[in-house]
């Protein structure tokens, strides 16, 4: 049943894919998607799990970005440190993003293990950090994470989204600190 309700998704979106990337052509510089992999610790199935159900279809959908010459761009929240591997090598561009507190996707072990071979995107703290740090303690982070994993670092918080609990004046200091040379 998994296998079935899963095709009949994927199939839907490979063909909606097909036929918005034929209609924009190079007006598209990226393909984003994805969904959350992960949990604050370990990946959300079993490693099994996700190269059953999972990786055959990412494949797909990364190769069909990559068909039409598009940078490919994976949102996936949460720990999926044991993954990123397989993720590059199905020629995935760039990793979206890097929640900074989930077990094994800090920074430093990031860079250690992948520098080089992807991009990252994200990689400041949007549960803690963003929320509830002063405006100097997040422009000493960004700086910190960009010497880490600069120049393939995409700076942004580690959400999807700036969160409504964010005080505008740590908008800035993340923006500022990210324009830093």
């Amino acid at each position: 049943i998994v296998h079935a309700v899963t095709r009949k998704v994927c199939e839907f979106y490979l063909e909606a894919n097909r036929r918005f990337f034929k209609q924009a052509g190079d007006l598209v510089d990226g393909f984003f998607f994805g969904n959350d992999f992960g949990t604050q610790n370990t990946l959300i199935v079993g490693l099994e799990q996700f190269n059953e159900f999972i990786m055959p279809w990412f494949r797909q959908f990364t190769a069909q970005g990559r068909q039409y010459n598009y940078q490919v761009v994976l949102h996936s929240c949460g720990a999926i440190y044991d993954v990123i591997d397989q993720i590059i090598n199905a020629g995935v561009n760039c990793i979206h993003p890097i929640q900074a507190k989930a077990a094994k996707m800090d920074a430093q072990t990031l860079s250690d293990s992948f520098k080089g071979r992807v991009t990252f995107m994200g990689g400041i703290d949007a549960q803690h950090l963003m929320s509830e740090g002063k405006p100097d303690e997040i422009k000493a982070d960004v700086r910190r994470v960009k010497a880490i994993l600069g120049p393939g670092l995409i700076v942004s918080p580690s959400h999807e989204a700036i969160l409504p609990n964010v005080p505008p004046e740590n908008v800035e200091a993340l923006v500022m600190a990210a324009l830093e040379r």
